[in-house]
């Protein structure tokens, strides 16, 4: 049969490495491409010829997702060159045994490297389980203390409460700080917290995904036995941490680190083995913690691409260099909205913006839904706000190139001048 030959274009600011030409099967995609990248352009060719079917050939979105969000465009096209057979194993990563010689190789370096990002110290435990963050939310107190045991709350938003409220059926949870009335645009100022003194821990959302909410620093739990937790879902690996300063840290991978379906606890090694009788098997760490994560079966496909992501954020100089990355993303982004004349508009203090997610208004409200319209003939998606919130919302995680801020710039830009 005649190969068809169709082409996509990648948007990407990097060099890729070379993937030599491969044949799958007879019936299955051939790839070619070039050796690298002009980083003057911002796009690239990939040929593909199908043997069988015709292969679409429109240009990839800049996707602005929440999460599930987008993932680096390297990690996606290596993760595609695996896919069929893994370095030769004769099978793909969906399908090998989680008890395998293969399968234990990737999920030991994913942890070796994540290790290496955040200098995690010895005495902390990284466990990939699933559920998503939520379901963190009650095998905390389940593993943390007893039904009587009081818990602090910090509540910058929707984030926050949820964790607040699932902890009521387990302990005693209290809030010693909430935004919603004003919005849940601020960070509270640590020195007049007024922390519980026997609060077993003290719980925080790094980043709040819905309202743009980011803490900069981190409060000093007060109880000298107490130990503060931290929900990084939608910042964890975009900046340096001190995991040292915190008893459990945790985070769905689905916004900076991999697919939906991965869920990563690091937890201080004496904090484990203390879970409740009535906690479900599927919720207690040290059943995870002595079984490798590999007590049931994992999400192993999402395991390797996260392992990807970290081995790429390593291979861009680790998480400071990331961090400069999203700073500058985030700055062109907020002077946009900033120097607009308020036809753009962010409701967050300025000093504690995420550098993940940045919700804006237009003047005219009327209009948003028009924006959002164009935006996605322009190719960049996914940019409506929370439901809960409204408005427009662009996450810029790691993975967004500065291409696709510069992009959004431009079209802030335009459509003001269009309709100002």
């Amino acid at each position: 049969m005649a190969a068809s030959t169709n082409s996509f274009l990648i948007g990407n600011q990097t060099q890729i490495p070379s993937l030599k030409p491969k044949s799958i099967s007879q019936s299955f995609i051939h790839f070619t491409k070039p050796n690298t990248i002009n980083l003057t352009t911002r796009t690239t060719s990939i040929s593909i010829r199908c043997a069988s079917t015709t292969v679409g050939s429109e240009q990839r979105v800049f996707n602005f997702a929440a999460g599930p969000a987008a993932l680096p465009e390297n990690v996606l096209l290596k993760a595609q060159s695996d896919l069929y057979n893994w370095r030769g194993s004769g099978m793909s990563v969906m399908e090998m045994s989680h008890r395998g010689k293969e399968f234990l190789s990737i999920i030991q370096k994913a942890e070796s490297d994540l290790r290496q990002l955040l200098e995690i110290p010895s005495e902390y435990s990284v466990l990939f389980l699933q559920g998503g963050a939520t379901t963190q939310f009650a095998a905390l107190p389940l593993n943390l203390c007893k039904s009587d045991d009081s818990v602090d709350y910090i509540v910058t938003g929707s984030w926050g409460d949820k964790a607040f409220k699932e902890a009521k059926k387990y302990c005693n949870p209290k809030v010693i700080w909430s935004g919603k009335s004003e919005k849940y645009t601020k960070v509270p100022s640590f020195d007049g917290l007024e922390q519980t003194s026997h609060a077993k821990y003290l719980h925080i959302c790094a980043n709040e995904t819905i309202h743009g909410v980011e803490f900069k620093d981190y409060p000093v739990v007060k109880n000298p036995d107490g130990i503060l937790i931290a929900d990084m879902s939608s910042n964890f690996c975009s900046k340096p941490v001190d995991v040292s300063k915190f008893g459990v840290i945790y985070a769905g991978a689905q916004k900076n680190v991999g697919p939906s379906g991965v869920t990563i606890v690091i937890i201080r090694k004496d904090l484990i083995g203390n879970a409740r009788d009535i906690t479900p098997v599927m919720l207690d760490y040290k059943i995870h913690d002595e079984n490798s994560s590999l007590y049931n079966t994992p999400p192993c496909f999402g395991i390797y691409m996260c392992g990807l992501v970290f081995d790429d954020l390593l291979e861009q100089g680790g998480l400071k260099e990331v961090e400069k990355k999203n700073q500058r993303k985030a700055m062109l982004l907020y002077n946009a909205i900033d120097e607009s004349r308020g036809f753009f508009r962010c409701p967050v203090e300025k000093s504690v913006r995420s550098l993940m997610n940045v919700p804006f208004t237009l003047e005219k409200s009327e209009l948003e839904a028009e924006f959002i319209k164009e935006a996605a003939k322009e190719k960049m998606v996914q940019l409506k706000g929370h439901r809960s919130v409204g408005g427009m919302r662009a996450s810029i995680y790691n993975a967004m190139p500065l291409a696709g801020v510069e992009k959004l710039v431009a079209f802030m830009k335009d459509f003001q001048a269009r309709h100002a």
